[in-house]
């Protein structure tokens, strides 16, 4: 299977061996980041540092000044971590080696807009605010989130895109010194905890036939029992089907027209996927989605190894379903196993891998990385 491998720009800006590094390894694509969340990030090989940390949600290019002008959101640019167009040095350098590259577009997780403008996150059943968290049923966030797909995606030299947080964004979010975990939350809890209860989610929630006060009472009442250590008891069928019915609502609108927007941006034969979970009111990276609806909307999806299956139901004859796969030994991967997880894939109906992420990999995990793509060609 064609395999691809996650970077970041600063994994090959500044480093003049990376690029032949990398194409060493058996790859044929590299998904390289172009808009992207705050982190601090290993450089094990590069001559110049060996931490990265980027302060905030940002461009890794220089945004187009004549689209963003009087918006009242904009993307941040970069600072020092991604100088000028980071992005499209990188880019040039592994496409040089014969390596496809395509962009990697993170949308609605950007804790900067949420500090400077806290109105768009996510609020909760308790009026708490996710300021990484960007609500995606506010227009206004969903027009910023469309516009920066757009850019980000169609990237010089890039022969697609891969669109991550393209939906809702909840608690589950290592923000900062995260000390969340003292009470485990189940899958329940976890959806309960990121429902919106901003101004335009309660204005959803009413379209759908559910009063918001209530159901913010029913979410309250229902997690009650998680905090005395028990399983979060389940809100009534009509308030629940209400509440996923607004969510879906909007998480496919911004879907819909994120892809749209990319496509009418980008040249012919550009490929355009997005980081899904078959399970739709799921939250994150891998945004919660129904698996039929989106592989009528975009070329595909990446999606967790595991999580392949129900999508591969709904596959066309040229949907692409990309099986992630952890290679970081050091973040729980296990490239020794790539070549049975990668064919357990296969058998799921995988067409294509994803391996997260050659950057922050050791030198042994590239080692057993490559072993593996050469048993599997």
């Amino acid at each position: 299977m064609r395999a691809g491998a996650f970077l970041y720009p600063w994994d090959v800006d500044g480093d003049p061996a990376a690029p032949d590094r990398l194409a060493d390894l058996g790859l044929a694509q590299v998904t390289l980041a172009s808009a992207y969340h705050s982190t601090r990030a290993l450089t094990p090989r590069h001559p110049r540092h060996r931490i990265v940390t980027a302060a905030h949600a940002a461009t890794l290019y220089p945004p187009d000044p004549a689209r963003w002008r009087d918006r009242v959101l904009a993307p941040y640019p970069a600072g020092d971590w991604a100088p000028g167009d980071s992005y499209a040095r990188a880019a040039e350098a592994l496409a040089d080696t014969g390596l496809a590259v395509h962009s990697w577009v993170v949308l609605a997780h950007n804790s900067r807009l949420g500090a400077d403008r806290p109105e768009t996150s996510v609020v909760n059943a308790y009026g708490d605010r996710y300021p990484w968290a960007p609500c995606v049923g506010q227009d206004a966030v969903r027009a910023l989130l469309v516009d920066l797909a757009a850019e980000a995606a169609v990237r010089p030299g890039a022969a697609g895109t891969e669109l991550e947080s393209c939906g809702w964004y909840g608690l589950a979010h290592l923000h900062a010194h995260d000390k969340t975990a003292g009470v485990p939350l189940d899958d329940t809890a976890q959806y309960l905890m990121s429902l919106c209860f901003c101004p335009s989610c309660r204005e959803g929630y009413g379209g759908h036939g559910a009063d918001p006060d209530e159901l913010a009472a029913a979410v309250r009442a229902a997690l009650e029992p998680v905090w005395r250590g028990a399983p979060a008891s389940a809100l009534g069928r009509g308030t629940a089907d209400a509440a996923l019915a607004w969510r879906l609502a909007a998480a496919r609108a911004l879907q819909e027209e994120a892809v749209a927007a990319v496509r009418a941006a980008a040249p012919a034969g550009f490929r355009v996927l997005l980081h899904a979970d078959p399970v739709p009111h799921r939250c994150g990276a891998n945004v919660g989605t129904d698996p039929a609806h989106i592989l009528s909307v975009a070329d595909g999806v990446v999606t967790p190894a595991p999580a392949v299956a129900p999508f591969a139901a709904h596959a066309h004859a040229r949907t692409v379903l990309a099986a992630n796969l952890p290679v970081v030994t050091g973040m729980g991967g296990s490239p020794h196993t790539l070549p049975e997880d990668a064919k357990r894939a296969a058998a799921e109906g995988a067409t294509e891998l994803r391996l997260y992420h050659a950057g922050l990999a050791s030198d042994a995990d590239l080692d057993a990385v490559r072993e593996a793509l050469t048993s599997l060609r």
